[in-house]
Protein backbone atom coordinates (compact mmCIF):
# COMPACT_ATOMS: atom_id res chain seq x y z
CA UNK A 1 0.00 0.00 0.00
CA UNK A 2 1.38 3.43 -1.01
CA UNK A 3 1.00 5.71 2.01
CA UNK A 4 1.76 9.54 2.47
CA UNK A 5 5.25 8.83 3.66
CA UNK A 6 6.08 7.16 0.29
CA UNK A 7 4.29 10.28 -1.85
CA UNK A 8 6.20 12.91 -0.04
CA UNK A 9 7.02 15.66 -2.34
CA UNK A 10 10.34 16.41 0.48
CA UNK A 11 11.88 12.84 -0.19
CA UNK A 12 11.28 13.27 -4.28
CA UNK A 13 12.50 16.89 -4.16
CA UNK A 14 15.73 15.92 -2.34
CA UNK A 15 16.58 12.84 -3.24
CA UNK A 16 15.80 11.37 0.00
CA UNK A 17 14.42 7.67 1.40
CA UNK A 18 12.56 9.35 3.65
CA UNK A 19 10.66 12.73 4.06
CA UNK A 20 13.39 13.72 7.34
CA UNK A 21 15.83 16.34 7.72
CA UNK A 22 18.42 16.53 10.52
CA UNK A 23 18.11 19.61 12.69
CA UNK A 24 21.17 22.39 12.02
CA UNK A 25 21.81 21.77 16.30
CA UNK A 26 24.63 24.19 17.06
CA UNK A 27 27.32 22.12 18.06
CA UNK A 28 25.84 19.08 18.38
CA UNK A 29 24.88 18.45 14.34
CA UNK A 30 28.70 18.05 13.22
CA UNK A 31 30.46 16.27 10.56
CA UNK A 32 29.43 12.82 11.72
CA UNK A 33 26.30 13.07 12.48
CA UNK A 34 25.53 14.88 8.93
CA UNK A 35 27.37 12.17 7.58
CA UNK A 36 25.59 9.25 9.54
CA UNK A 37 22.11 10.82 8.33
CA UNK A 38 22.43 11.78 4.82
CA UNK A 39 24.11 7.74 4.37
CA UNK A 40 20.69 6.65 6.24
CA UNK A 41 19.14 8.70 3.77
CA UNK A 42 17.99 11.93 5.36
CA UNK A 43 18.41 15.61 4.41
CA UNK A 44 21.52 16.50 6.73
CA UNK A 45 21.42 19.64 7.30
CA UNK A 46 24.85 20.50 9.15
CA UNK A 47 24.76 23.23 12.19
CA UNK A 48 26.37 26.30 11.01
CA UNK A 49 25.82 27.58 14.28
CA UNK A 50 26.42 31.26 15.16
CA UNK A 51 28.39 31.65 11.71
CA UNK A 52 31.57 30.64 13.54
CA UNK A 53 33.67 30.19 9.80
CA UNK A 54 36.29 27.63 11.84
CA UNK A 55 33.75 25.03 13.45
CA UNK A 56 31.81 25.01 9.81
CA UNK A 57 34.54 24.73 7.83
CA UNK A 58 36.13 21.88 9.67
CA UNK A 59 32.63 19.64 10.52
CA UNK A 60 31.47 20.30 6.84
CA UNK A 61 34.48 19.29 5.62
CA UNK A 62 34.92 16.03 7.57
CA UNK A 63 31.14 15.16 6.43
CA UNK A 64 32.46 15.84 2.81
CA UNK A 65 35.48 13.43 3.20
CA UNK A 66 33.04 11.23 4.88
CA UNK A 67 30.78 10.97 2.14
CA UNK A 68 32.91 11.19 -1.07
CA UNK A 69 32.69 7.90 -2.04
CA UNK A 70 28.78 7.89 -1.64
CA UNK A 71 27.23 10.45 -4.38
CA UNK A 72 23.60 10.02 -3.79
CA UNK A 73 24.52 10.68 0.11
CA UNK A 74 26.44 13.57 -0.59
CA UNK A 75 23.84 14.77 -2.59
CA UNK A 76 21.62 15.13 0.47
CA UNK A 77 24.45 17.14 2.71
CA UNK A 78 23.48 20.75 3.28
CA UNK A 79 23.98 23.51 5.87
CA UNK A 80 22.01 25.62 8.44
CA UNK A 81 22.74 29.06 9.76
CA UNK A 82 21.52 31.64 12.97
CA UNK A 83 20.01 34.50 10.39
CA UNK A 84 20.75 37.36 12.25
CA UNK A 85 24.14 36.48 13.29
CA UNK A 86 25.26 36.34 9.42
CA UNK A 87 24.27 39.89 9.31
CA UNK A 88 26.92 39.94 11.54
CA UNK A 89 29.54 37.86 10.00
CA UNK A 90 28.77 35.64 6.54
CA UNK A 91 32.12 34.21 6.28
CA UNK A 92 31.04 31.20 6.91
CA UNK A 93 28.26 31.14 4.67
CA UNK A 94 30.48 31.63 1.98
CA UNK A 95 32.62 29.36 2.67
CA UNK A 96 29.92 26.92 2.14
CA UNK A 97 28.68 28.60 -0.88
CA UNK A 98 31.74 28.52 -2.53
CA UNK A 99 32.50 24.51 -1.83
CA UNK A 100 33.37 22.27 -4.93
CA UNK A 101 30.28 19.90 -4.28
CA UNK A 102 27.18 22.74 -4.30
CA UNK A 103 24.79 21.91 -0.58
CA UNK A 104 21.72 20.01 -1.31
CA UNK A 105 19.95 22.92 0.34
CA UNK A 106 20.79 26.24 3.10
CA UNK A 107 18.55 26.82 5.97
CA UNK A 108 18.02 30.11 8.02
CA UNK A 109 16.88 30.16 11.43
CA UNK A 110 15.76 33.43 13.67
CA UNK A 111 15.63 36.07 11.77
CA UNK A 112 14.02 38.23 8.57
CA UNK A 113 15.99 36.19 5.66
CA UNK A 114 15.25 38.78 3.09
CA UNK A 115 19.12 40.10 2.89
CA UNK A 116 20.84 37.21 3.17
CA UNK A 117 18.33 34.66 1.25
CA UNK A 118 18.90 36.22 -2.26
CA UNK A 119 22.61 35.33 -1.98
CA UNK A 120 21.37 31.80 -1.57
CA UNK A 121 18.65 31.79 -4.04
CA UNK A 122 21.13 33.35 -6.48
CA UNK A 123 23.68 30.64 -6.31
CA UNK A 124 21.03 27.83 -7.25
CA UNK A 125 20.63 26.25 -4.18
CA UNK A 126 17.46 25.47 -2.45
CA UNK A 127 16.46 27.89 0.49
CA UNK A 128 14.66 26.62 3.58
CA UNK A 129 13.68 29.06 6.19
CA UNK A 130 12.22 28.26 9.69
CA UNK A 131 9.55 30.26 11.20
CA UNK A 132 8.26 30.51 14.22
CA UNK A 133 4.59 31.87 13.65
CA UNK A 134 2.63 32.28 10.59
CA UNK A 135 2.98 35.81 10.07
CA UNK A 136 6.84 34.76 9.60
CA UNK A 137 5.79 32.45 6.32
CA UNK A 138 4.56 35.18 3.67
CA UNK A 139 8.15 36.64 4.01
CA UNK A 140 9.65 33.68 3.98
CA UNK A 141 8.01 33.11 1.08
CA UNK A 142 8.79 36.01 -1.05
CA UNK A 143 12.80 35.39 0.01
CA UNK A 144 12.30 32.69 -1.86
CA UNK A 145 11.72 29.62 0.44
CA UNK A 146 11.68 26.47 -1.64
CA UNK A 147 10.57 24.62 2.25
CA UNK A 148 9.24 26.64 5.02
CA UNK A 149 9.94 24.45 8.76
CA UNK A 150 6.77 25.00 10.81
CA UNK A 151 8.92 25.37 14.44
CA UNK A 152 7.03 24.98 17.46
CA UNK A 153 7.53 25.77 20.94
CA UNK A 154 8.30 22.11 22.05
CA UNK A 155 11.38 22.38 19.98
CA UNK A 156 15.41 22.50 21.98
CA UNK A 157 17.66 25.06 21.82
CA UNK A 158 16.18 28.66 20.51
CA UNK A 159 12.52 29.64 19.39
CA UNK A 160 10.27 32.17 19.90
CA UNK A 161 9.70 32.91 22.81
CA UNK A 162 6.85 31.47 25.87
CA UNK A 163 4.42 34.10 25.27
CA UNK A 164 4.50 34.33 21.52
CA UNK A 165 5.35 30.52 20.94
CA UNK A 166 3.23 28.33 19.13
CA UNK A 167 2.07 24.28 19.49
CA UNK A 168 3.57 22.34 16.98
CA UNK A 169 0.22 20.64 16.72
CA UNK A 170 -1.79 23.78 15.53
CA UNK A 171 0.80 25.64 13.87
CA UNK A 172 1.84 23.34 10.94
CA UNK A 173 -1.64 22.29 9.64
CA UNK A 174 -2.54 26.67 9.91
CA UNK A 175 0.46 27.04 7.67
CA UNK A 176 0.02 23.94 5.23
CA UNK A 177 -3.02 25.67 4.44
CA UNK A 178 -2.03 29.10 3.76
CA UNK A 179 0.66 27.42 1.71
CA UNK A 180 -2.01 25.47 0.05
CA UNK A 181 -3.86 28.72 -1.20
CA UNK A 182 -0.63 31.18 -1.53
CA UNK A 183 2.21 29.15 -2.44
CA UNK A 184 1.29 25.68 -3.16
CA UNK A 185 5.08 24.84 -4.82
CA UNK A 186 6.85 25.44 -1.38
CA UNK A 187 7.14 22.64 0.92
CA UNK A 188 6.37 22.33 4.31
CA UNK A 189 8.44 20.28 7.36
CA UNK A 190 6.81 20.19 10.82
CA UNK A 191 9.31 20.47 14.04
CA UNK A 192 9.13 20.56 17.40
CA UNK A 193 8.37 17.07 19.69
CA UNK A 194 9.29 15.00 16.71
CA UNK A 195 10.98 12.10 18.11
CA UNK A 196 9.45 8.83 16.79
CA UNK A 197 7.55 7.34 14.35
CA UNK A 198 4.18 9.15 15.65
CA UNK A 199 5.48 12.05 15.27
CA UNK A 200 6.55 11.87 11.43
CA UNK A 201 3.25 9.87 11.21
CA UNK A 202 1.31 13.10 12.78
CA UNK A 203 3.19 15.76 11.15
CA UNK A 204 2.37 13.85 7.18
CA UNK A 205 -1.70 14.08 8.79
CA UNK A 206 -1.27 17.59 9.42
CA UNK A 207 -0.22 18.63 5.96
CA UNK A 208 3.70 18.74 6.12
CA UNK A 209 5.76 16.95 3.61
CA UNK A 210 7.90 15.72 6.04
CA UNK A 211 9.68 16.23 9.63
CA UNK A 212 12.85 18.27 10.55
CA UNK A 213 14.20 16.41 13.87
CA UNK A 214 16.60 17.70 16.64
CA UNK A 215 16.92 16.27 19.87
CA UNK A 216 16.29 12.56 18.83
CA UNK A 217 19.11 13.00 16.21
CA UNK A 218 20.99 15.30 18.89
CA UNK A 219 21.31 11.74 21.43
CA UNK A 220 22.79 9.85 18.77
CA UNK A 221 26.60 7.94 18.65
CA UNK A 222 27.76 10.47 16.06
CA UNK A 223 26.30 13.50 17.94
CA UNK A 224 29.09 16.27 19.20
CA UNK A 225 26.79 16.41 22.66
CA UNK A 226 29.05 14.56 25.62
CA UNK A 227 27.70 11.63 26.58
CA UNK A 228 27.05 12.79 29.78
CA UNK A 229 24.61 15.20 28.52
CA UNK A 230 22.52 12.57 26.38
CA UNK A 231 22.32 10.26 30.07
CA UNK A 232 20.69 12.99 31.18
CA UNK A 233 18.30 13.77 28.59
CA UNK A 234 17.62 10.19 28.25
CA UNK A 235 16.80 10.30 32.70
CA UNK A 236 14.39 13.00 31.64
CA UNK A 237 11.36 13.07 30.99
CA UNK A 238 9.01 16.51 29.27
CA UNK A 239 8.39 17.62 32.30
CA UNK A 240 11.67 18.27 32.83
CA UNK A 241 12.28 20.90 30.24
CA UNK A 242 12.28 24.92 30.64
CA UNK A 243 12.07 27.71 27.45
CA UNK A 244 13.48 30.98 29.12
CA UNK A 245 16.23 33.66 28.49
CA UNK A 246 18.51 31.93 31.12
CA UNK A 247 21.17 29.71 29.28
CA UNK A 248 21.34 32.61 26.90
CA UNK A 249 22.30 35.38 29.71
CA UNK A 250 24.85 32.47 30.96
CA UNK A 251 26.30 31.72 27.58
CA UNK A 252 26.77 35.30 27.02
CA UNK A 253 24.63 34.94 24.03
CA UNK A 254 23.20 38.55 23.22
CA UNK A 255 19.96 37.06 21.44
CA UNK A 256 17.17 39.41 19.98
CA UNK A 257 14.14 39.05 22.82
CA UNK A 258 11.81 37.49 21.17
CA UNK A 259 13.63 34.48 20.67
CA UNK A 260 14.65 32.22 23.69
CA UNK A 261 15.76 28.63 24.46
CA UNK A 262 15.02 25.26 25.50
CA UNK A 263 17.06 23.19 27.85
CA UNK A 264 16.91 20.84 30.84
CA UNK A 265 15.52 22.59 33.92
CA UNK A 266 18.08 22.05 36.15
CA UNK A 267 19.68 23.67 39.29
CA UNK A 268 20.93 26.25 37.82
CA UNK A 269 18.37 27.66 35.32
CA UNK A 270 15.97 26.42 38.50
CA UNK A 271 18.15 29.18 40.67
CA UNK A 272 17.36 32.11 38.05
CA UNK A 273 14.15 31.21 35.82
CA UNK A 274 12.29 33.41 38.61
CA UNK A 275 14.57 36.46 38.56
CA UNK A 276 15.50 36.83 35.36
CA UNK A 277 15.59 40.08 35.14
CA UNK A 278 18.19 40.36 38.23
CA UNK A 279 20.66 37.80 36.04
CA UNK A 280 20.59 39.96 33.60
CA UNK A 281 21.43 43.02 35.09
CA UNK A 282 24.24 41.16 37.30
CA UNK A 283 25.50 38.55 35.26
CA UNK A 284 28.81 38.16 36.50
CA UNK A 285 29.09 35.42 39.16
CA UNK A 286 26.24 33.10 37.54
CA UNK A 287 28.31 33.10 34.46
CA UNK A 288 31.40 31.91 36.12
CA UNK A 289 29.71 29.31 37.85
CA UNK A 290 27.95 27.96 34.43
CA UNK A 291 31.22 28.15 32.96
CA UNK A 292 32.88 26.05 36.00
CA UNK A 293 29.82 23.15 35.17
CA UNK A 294 30.84 23.22 31.96
CA UNK A 295 34.10 22.61 32.45
CA UNK A 296 33.63 19.82 35.32
CA UNK A 297 30.64 18.32 33.14
CA UNK A 298 28.42 19.08 35.63
CA UNK A 299 24.88 19.31 34.27
CA UNK A 300 23.41 20.75 37.62
CA UNK A 301 25.09 23.82 35.88
CA UNK A 302 25.92 22.85 32.51
CA UNK A 303 23.12 23.24 29.98
CA UNK A 304 21.49 20.29 28.35
CA UNK A 305 20.04 21.55 24.84
CA UNK A 306 16.52 19.37 24.22
CA UNK A 307 13.26 19.73 24.19
CA UNK A 308 9.80 18.20 25.27
CA UNK A 309 10.32 15.36 23.32
CA UNK A 310 13.12 14.46 25.76
CA UNK A 311 10.81 12.16 27.56
CA UNK A 312 10.52 9.61 24.57
CA UNK A 313 14.22 9.23 24.42
CA UNK A 314 15.42 6.04 26.19
CA UNK A 315 18.93 5.64 24.26
CA UNK A 316 21.37 6.73 22.34
CA UNK A 317 22.04 4.39 19.23
CA UNK A 318 23.44 5.62 15.65
CA UNK A 319 21.45 7.92 13.44
CA UNK A 320 21.00 5.27 11.22
CA UNK A 321 19.43 3.04 13.61
CA UNK A 322 16.97 6.12 14.75
CA UNK A 323 15.84 7.22 11.18
CA UNK A 324 15.36 3.62 10.06
CA UNK A 325 13.01 3.37 13.40
CA UNK A 326 10.95 6.22 12.96
CA UNK A 327 10.64 5.17 9.33
CA UNK A 328 9.33 2.33 10.29
CA UNK A 329 7.17 3.11 12.88
CA UNK A 330 5.33 5.70 10.65
CA UNK A 331 5.14 3.59 7.93
CA UNK A 332 3.09 0.99 9.98
CA UNK A 333 0.93 3.50 11.30
CA UNK A 334 0.15 5.36 7.69
CA UNK A 335 -0.03 1.37 6.36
Amino acid sequence: MTTKLDNSRFSERFGLKTPIALAPMAFGTGGNLAAACAKAGALALLGGAYGDLEFTSREYSAAEEALKDDPSAFARLGCGFITWKLEEDASALDWVLNRPVRPAALMLSFGDPTSIAIRITDAGIPLICQVQTKAQVPPAVEAGASVIVAQGAEAGGHGMNALDGRSTFTLVPEIADWLAVNAPHVQLLAAGGIADGRGLAAALMLGADGALVGSRLWACTESLAPEAAIAEAIAADGDSTARSKVFDILREKNWPQHFDFRALRNAIHQKWEGRIAELAADPEEAVEDYKAGVAAGDYTRAHVTVGEGTGLIQDAPSAEEVIASIHAEARLLLG
